[in-house]
């Protein structure tokens, strides 16, 4: 190394042999103090300090490992390191902000992620007929928990459970007793609460019903009430009538007794439009609405999902007029009172403040019976502003087996679609506990196209016990009557589709393995349609419902695409669901009808002339390639299409196409963004 004075150079050994500049004894920095040795010279250890000014004109070929701070910041303000250090400075900055300014855009552009309700079927359970895993002969919350599994396969995340709180058991369950405990013939809190906890390990939601029209006669608050507390006096409809002849009005209940009952501990009578056993709360008392709100909440608060909520609630006028059933009624004044939607968005509100809890969503969904009034069905999914259920059940499906007819099909899905406010998500029921099952009112030729047709609507279906496998009603004779509904009319009971799952080929069709008792008979045909021989069978109900949910689950289109009326005849319903940006779309060929047809698309310039079918219901025609002017279906056969297009059917047809919430599919990111 050299360094330069004014008046003289010297070569610094030390520096040369040690670059680093090493520190003299004593102390202090090298870069302060050196010791110099000069040719020729006797050595000493005299110090030489280096004055501030000599730093100015210190030179160095280039910095070094362990060079101290003064020095390094004489390489630093140099023009070389100062502009690139700049450089990568301002670089960062620009990187990061447009990172920023990416994720704000892509959040902003981005189409709201569909919550756990919308991306899997609602899987619905009878818990008396699922599982009973204590020999009783009654299903039970262990039962369940046994079989979770099954929703596994079957790739199902949503689970509702009709009631099973503390009841008298009148109308199994939807007499209410007590909200906060678990009747006995089901299990306890505690089984209960591990049922809960595993279901959420499997990843899982739970859906329960929430009963608020009534209660169980024996509830605490009924019994309070009839004997004139204060507090409780008018929780219940009471009016005065005699008791010889204890009809107010000609009002008739659901099971087609008066829906007045004369009460002899307060002499007065009350309203019950169902059995006599569930009187009907009075929701014009605000300390009712109140109450139900806590018992909401106590639900809501442990919870992580939804409430099914039964929505009729009753105020009393006078009519005199002779009546046997209550179909001969109007019911002007005994569903969809003025109040009832305030109240169901008070309840809304309340839900959603726990709903703010990341992934704990609190899901609403209501059942009202409005019929052809389909416009009262409408308002439970509120305003634009004001918020109600996330859906109102759809069970227009339910009368399928009316007209076997694609046109019919067709008719059902438009009173859905063209009435459902914009924006709102669909849903869809082809049976349930009071309905007989579909496989048997329309029949076991048409509960795969059902099947297929409930898995590719948009939307979320609902999937009663039993129909993924096409389990039948029963035949139940008048001493194997159980409902209450059955036992004031015969035709009436809904125990032929409330029968023991059919789970296997042994005893009780595996319902009960443990004693020779079930509460209802198990279907004679349980040998051969049942999810154990279903599963080693790929062309089975099973295996396509299986298939079909997780197409479902796994296709953008099917997910959230629009959905296309493209053709409806006397046998055949078609559609197509496409998503803008996606060149992959599915057309669905349904055939309703009693026989073999051919339909011809050839119209539809959208498809291309030859297509491939993904699946049938028929298995022979997997991977058959079609022409689209010539697509042959067995009666009861479906077909899902896939096929590949770069030109929209809906932008030329937007009177035939919905879409709850319109979404592009950005290829060269892989990303959805609003469009």
């Amino acid at each position: 190394m050299t360094l330069k004075k004014e008046t003289s150079s010297m070569e610094l050994g030390e520096c040369t042999r040690n670059p680093g500049y090493q520190d003299v004894d004593g102390g202090g920095s090298a870069a302060d103090t050196v010791t110099a040795a000069v040719p020729g010279e006797k050595q000493d250890s005299t110090a030489v300090k280096l004055d501030p000014d000599a730093a100015e004109e210190y030179t160095q070929l280039k910095p070094y490992a362990g060079m101290p701070k003064e020095v390094l910041l004489l390489y630093s303000s140099q023009a070389r390191y100062r502009v690139s250090r700049e450089i990568l400075f301002w670089l960062t900055v620009a990187c990061t902000l447009a990172l920023v300014v990416l994720t704000a855009t892509v959040i902003a552009l981005s189409p709201r992620c569909l919550s756990w309700w919308q991306t899997s079927p609602v899987y619905q359970i009878y818990p008396r007929s699922f599982r009973d895993s204590d020999g009783d002969g009654v299903g039970d919350l262990k039962g369940i928990q046994e079989q979770l599994d099954h929703f596994q396969y079957l790739n199902i995340k949503s689970v509702w459970i009709s009631p099973f709180y503390r009841s008298p058991m009148k109308d199994f369950g939807y007499d209410v007793e007590d909200f906060r405990d678990i009747d006995p013939l089901f299990g306890t809190m505690e089984d209960f609460e591990a049922l809960l906890a595993e279901m959420h390990n499997k990843g899982l939601k739970l859906i329960m019903d929430f009963i608020p029209n009534h209660t169980s006669d024996r509830h605490r608050w009924f019994n309070l009430s009839r004997t004139g507390d204060p507090h409780y006096k008018d929780y219940y409809i009471w009016v005065d009538c005699n008791q010889t002849v204890p009809r107010p009005n000609n009002w008739v209940s659901v099971f087609g007794n008066s829906s007045w009952t004369y009460d002899e501990v307060r002499g007065q009578c009350y309203l019950h439009q169902f059995l006599k056993e569930q009187p009907d709360l009075n929701f014009r008392n605000p300390n009712v609405s109140k109450e139900m709100i806590v018992r909401l909440l106590d639900c809501t608060h442990g919870f992580i999902s939804c409430f099914h909520i039964t929505s009729h609630f009753f105020v009393f006028i006078t009519l005199q007029e002779s009546v046997t059933t209550e179909w001969d009624l109007y019911h002007d004044y005994t569903t969809s009172q003025l109040g009832l939607h305030d109240l169901l968005r008070d309840w809304r509100a309340e839900m959603d403040i726990y709903s703010r809890e990341p992934g704990r969503y609190r899901f609403m969904v209501t059942e009202s019976y409005d019929y052809h009034e389909v416009d009262k069905t409408m308002m439970y999914y509120g305003t634009p502003l004001v918020k109600e259920s996330d859906f109102p059940f759809n069970f227009y499906l339910l009368d399928l087996p009316q007209n076997t007819s694609g046109l019919w099909v067709q008719h059902l899905v438009h009173l859905w679609m063209a009435n459902m406010p914009r924006g709102q998500w669909a849903n869809w029921v082809v049976g349930n506990h009071d309905r007989p099952r579909i496989a048997s009112s329309a029949g076991q030729t048409y509960i795969r196209v059902i099947n297929m047709l409930l898995l590719t609507l948009p939307g979320t279906p609902t999937t009663y016990y039993g129909e993924e496998i096409g389990m039948e009603n029963i035949n139940v004779t008048d001493s194997q009557i159980q409902d209450p509904a059955g036992k004031y009319n015969k035709s009436a009971s809904r125990d032929p589709e409330r029968s023991p799952m059919q789970w296997s080929g042994d005893m009780n069709a595996g319902f009960n393995n443990k004693t020779n008792i079930t509460w209802l008979p198990v279907h004679p045909e349980y040998r051969s349609i049942n999810v154990e021989v279903q599963k080693e069978d790929e062309s089975s109900v099973l295996a396509q419902y299986r298939f079909l949910n997780m197409l479902r689950q796994s296709e953008l289109p099917l997910q959230r695409g629009w959905f296309c009326y493209v053709h409806a005849d006397a046998s055949v319903f078609a559609f197509l669901r496409e998503l803008d940006g996606l060149n992959q779309a599915f057309l669905m060929v349904l055939n309703f009808g009693i026989e073999s047809v051919i339909t011809d698309l050839s119209s539809i310039r959208e498809l291309p002339d030859q297509l491939k079918v993904l699946m049938s219901t028929n298995q022979v025609s997997d991977g058959k390639v079609l022409q689209k002017s010539r697509i042959l279906t067995e009666a009861g056969e479906g077909l899902v299409i896939q096929y590949s297009t770069h030109t929209r059917f809906n932008p030329n047809h937007p009177g035939q196409c919905y879409v709850s919430e319109k979404a592009c599919y950005l290829g060269a990111l892989d990303i959805l963004y609003k469009c």
